[in-house]
């Protein structure tokens, strides 16, 4: 394994190891850090840290800032899986920061009422989890007020900010489309279409109602600030879930003939849960838990940790097809066994096992590929395993952002926030959706991530950690459905096992599979095929070919299929940080 002290220094454009060109410097600092999916909330997270913030601060300010720079991809009623390193206990806990299913839901009412689709809009909603998770996160870990977190969000909801162009085009492509969703939602129209037309790039574009949603949390607290912080925060989510912004989204899922309810809003909360684990050597891999695809990024490196990848040289055809054959693996186990465990008996243990991930490894033969999605490992009990898909071709679905914190303390942070605006309307007055997360679920009775009532669907946001020697390594996650946790994988092995700084492990180019019903909704699925970015040489493109992988060349920066990647490394020898983010996305690192 090449240690971080091996790292070369990073000049831009210079070739580093791996052959890799890194256009951008790493970041580097000794006391705080923060990479997230824009550069607006990087420098929201920054803002907070310099005022004496700690990580879980810093991250949730920067995540409710994503919430608001890229509300084509993440919502603040949206998701918000997060993970939390508090360094004082030397503790690592995860928040799901993911909603529920109302208790009007079944497999049965979108097979009987809805044509046997889970289709876009109100009826795909489940309850908005995000809000509950940054405020759990602040209270619990945190030491500021949600009112000093939230005002970096606040100023940019209320004062506008330049319409970003990846938003611009992202709305563009919707409207231009014969079946455009914006089109049939008015309260969304009357968000993005201001006077009737879409702000031109860099127009001055303005969030007003949901500014206004900030004020009216702001409000709570600050009525019940004679209580202490904790209660104030309390306070805030209270009305959030339990007073009148849950009465009125609870009143248009009625109006628009969706099945969420105020008791459904008055009952959630959020869980606090341990994360699972697996080992890629000496490092610890920390990831949520199977009610998300997180456990992917474990279970794939376990099973590639005692194979010499340094030695098949770095994008090689051995090293590609090997990485891809073990994430097929995984994703095969993810696609059998997955699912909430507070309905589904998940094997998690058993799937994370050394054992287990030994007789996996053992599956792979590097002269052939998988040329439809591999069976389910044998794991004690398969008479649960969801059955092998029909192929399926379609679009594949893609949102979500990512941000993560180290600070001087210690202390780590990752959060993956999504829902993208296109999956349900706006709530009139609230200036968010209610999560359309529920499009990451089944409708056959036999799969482990169907829909039920109160069930969290399999969600793809998953952020993580990595731990050397017991001490924190690696925080890193991104945006890209599927392609998540490959990016993650390859990300980890680029750091560890060819000596790159963040930097440039991120903008190495990278591979992705989809030899696996994909997540979203109508689950799309496509035997054997292997995205490849376009700066992958065609000889290695040839190699892979004869393997028997389907192969599809990509753009050479592909934004979408190969996913978009924020990482903070902890160097363990000196415990500087080094911050990478991905130029393939506006995604910024800032630190000192």
């Amino acid at each position: 394994m090449t240690t971080p002290a091996a790292w070369l220094g990073n000049d831009r454009g210079r070739t580093i190891p791996g052959g890799v060109h890194s256009h951008r410097p790493a970041i580097s600092g000794r006391s705080h850090m923060v990479s997230s999916g824009h550069y607006l909330a990087a420098a929201a997270g920054y803002r907070i840290l310099e005022n004496g913030g700690n990580a879980i601060d810093a991250g949730v300010a920067s995540g409710i800032v994503i919430n608001v720079v890229l509300p084509e991809n993440t919502s603040f009623g949206g998701v918000a899986p997060i993970m939390i390193y508090n360094a004082a206990n030397n503790e690592v806990t995860t928040i799901s920061g993911l909603g529920r299913w109302p208790s009007a839901a079944s497999a049965m009412f979108f097979r009987e009422q809805a044509g046997g689709e889970i289709p876009l809009g109100i009826l795909r909603s489940i309850v908005p989890s995000a809000v509950d998770s940054w405020l759990t996160a602040l209270k619990l870990y945190g030491t500021m007020t949600f009112e000093e977190v939230v005002t970096p969000a606040l100023e940019l909801a209320e004062e506008g900010l330049p319409m970003q162009p990846v938003t611009h085009n992202s709305l563009t492509r919707d409207l231009d489309s014969p079946d455009s969703v914006l089109k049939q939602w008015p309260s969304s129209q009357a968000v993005f279409l201001p006077d009737g037309h879409l702000p031109a790039p860099f127009e001055p574009f303005l969030q007003p109602d949901l500014a206004h949603t900030f004020q009216r949390l702001i409000e709570a607290e600050r009525e019940a600030a004679g209580s202490g912080r904790a209660q104030a925060i309390d306070a805030a989510r209270n009305r959030f879930y339990r007073g009148d912004i849950a009465q009125e989204m609870a009143n248009f899922s009625e109006e628009q003939g969706g099945l969420l309810t105020y008791n459904d809003f008055a009952e959630f909360s959020v869980r606090i849960e341990n994360p699972v684990s697996a080992q890629f050597r000496d490092d610890t891999i920390y990831t949520c838990g199977p009610w998300s695809q997180g456990p992917v990024v474990a279970q794939t490196l376990q099973t590639l940790e005692n194979d010499d990848l340094t030695a098949l040289g770095h994008n090689s055809p051995d090293y590609i097809h090997l990485v891809s054959q073990a994430l097929n693996l995984s994703f095969a186990d993810r696609h059998a066994f997955y699912g909430d465990p507070d309905f589904v008996d998940v094997p998690i243990d058993e799937l994370l096992s050394r054992d287990y991930t030994k007789k996996q490894r053992q599956r792979i033969d590097m002269n052939r590929a998988f040329e439809e999605m591999p069976d389910p490992g044998q794991t004690a009990d398969t008479s649960t395993a969801a059955p092998k898909p029909e192929t399926m071709a379609g679009q594949e679905e893609m949102d979500t952002s990512f941000t993560c914190v180290v600070d001087r303390w210690g202390n780590g942070f990752a959060a993956t926030p999504s829902d993208a605006l296109f999956h349900s309307p706006i709530v009139p007055g609230l200036g968010i959706i209610m999560s359309g997360r529920g499009s990451q679920s089944w409708l056959e009775e036999d799969h482990p991530s169907k829909v039920e009532p109160g069930k969290r669907p399999r969600l793809t946001p998953n952020p993580s950690m990595a731990f050397r020697n017991g001490k924190l390594f690696m925080t890193f996650g991104c945006p890209g459905g599927d392609a998540q946790p490959q990016a993650m994988v390859q990300l980890y092995l680029n750091v560890v096992e060819f000596g790159m700084d963040p930097q440039s492990a991120i903008e190495a180019p990278r591979f992705t599979s989809s030899n696996f019903p994909n997540s979203f909704w109508p689950h799309t699925y496509w035997p054997g095929r292997l995205n490849l970015e376009g700066r992958i040489d065609s000889h290695t493109v040839e190699a892979l070919s004869k393997r028997g992988h389907d192969i599809l060349v990509k753009s050479d920066w592909e934004p979408m299929s190969v996913a978009a990647l924020s990482a903070i490394v902890i160097d363990p020898d000196t415990g500087t940080l080094i911050g990478g983010a991905d130029p393939r996305r506006d995604t910024y690192a800032i630190g000192r």
